[in-house]
């Protein structure tokens, strides 16, 4: 029997909406080898460019769609830039992430716990009465 642990970002999206989301300008330049959509960027500086609603007071990241806390997705994941495919949830890898934590904690949600290891075919022991 296995366990299917499901992504926690896709009932989350608070870091989408609480960092701005600035990368090296070159991933939004397909005739350099880029796969972010360029017209979903803004130029940061002469070398970096951010995810367009990301740069404001109140960001949010114009790829990210549904209700945050609630269900929500990325419309060009596969796509997406190398500062949110470097972003880790707290918990992944069963280590804490104080970003994380900190942009769920701005949108009112919870703490991540980290998930509890699962160790396959081994038998629960009785408490000792």
């Amino acid at each position: 029997m296995s366990v299917i642990a499901l992504n926690p970002c896709i009932a989350c999206g608070a870091c989408c909406a609480f960092y701005r989301a600035s990368f090296y300008w070159t991933e939004a330049a397909p005739d350099a080898g880029g796969t972010v959509p360029p017209e979903l960027t803004e130029r940061l500086t002469p070398f970096m460019a951010v995810m367009k609603g990301t740069h404001s007071s109140k960001p949010r990241c114009i790829c990210l769609q549904g209700n945050i806390g609630e269900q929500v997705h990325c419309n060009i994941y596969p796509q997406r830039a190398s500062v949110c495919r470097d972003f880790n949830y707290s918990g992944q890898d069963g280590q804490p992430d104080e970003r994380c934590e900190k942009a769920r904690a701005a949108w009112g949600l919870p703490p991540l716990c980290p998930p509890s290891p699962v160790e396959p075919d081994q038998p629960i022991k009785p408490k000792a009465a």
